[in-house]
């Protein structure tokens, strides 16, 4: 998964969408204007239209007065609140179904599928540090295992090693040996 902040893609897709369709409806950026926007076929190439089908889905949540206007506040605030208080499982999802994610299938389902172990406070939010750690403690387990398992198979710790040098390392039966044909 790196260590990259995951979610910058997801908070930079939603600000830029925002402002270019804000820019387009001077009056304030309404559920209307986001429908006429998508439809808009000179938009086609510029518009993103994930972000926009977000903003679109969403838009009772994000105008949280109720005004029928996205404002740069509510926006500001939409993005701020999700990069410090993380993602849902359902906002994770619903990112990735629409294609706003910026995050490849095998991310997306990795982090969907370990969410509950990677959600450490249990607030039932994914925050950037928690998907670090998660990598980070996933990581370090998967070289300890690989550790565990290389020392339960090299039997050189109790044959010896296969180098021609039996000088610098003994095994337990050299060791054994030695003491007793020192004596």
């Amino acid at each position: 998964m790196g260590s990259s902040n995951l979610f910058t893609g997801i908070y930079a897709g939603l600000t830029n969408t925002y402002a270019q369709l804000a820019a387009q409806n001077p009056n304030g950026l309404t559920l209307e204007g986001i429908s006429e926007a998508r439809n808009d076929t000179e938009n086609n190439l510029t518009l993103n239209q994930s972000f926009a089908s977000y903003l679109q889905t969403n838009f009772n949540n994000i105008d949280k007065d109720g005004d029928g206007i996205i404002s740069q506040e509510e926006m500001t605030n939409l993005t701020n609140m999700m990069s410090t208080q993380g993602l849902t499982k359902a906002e994770i999802s619903q990112l990735y179904a629409s294609g706003a994610s910026g995050l490849s299938t095998s991310t997306i389902n990795e982090i969907l599928e370990h969410f509950d172990d990677m959600d450490t406070n249990h607030d039932g939010r994914l925050t950037q540090e928690e998907i670090s750690a998660y990598s980070v403690n996933s990581a370090r387990q998967e070289k300890v295992d690989e550790y565990a398992h290389k020392a339960a198979t090299n039997m050189s710790v109790f044959y010896g090693s296969e180098s021609s040098d039996t000088t610098s390392s003994y095994s337990m039966l050299s060791y054994r040996y030695k003491t007793n044909s020192n004596s």
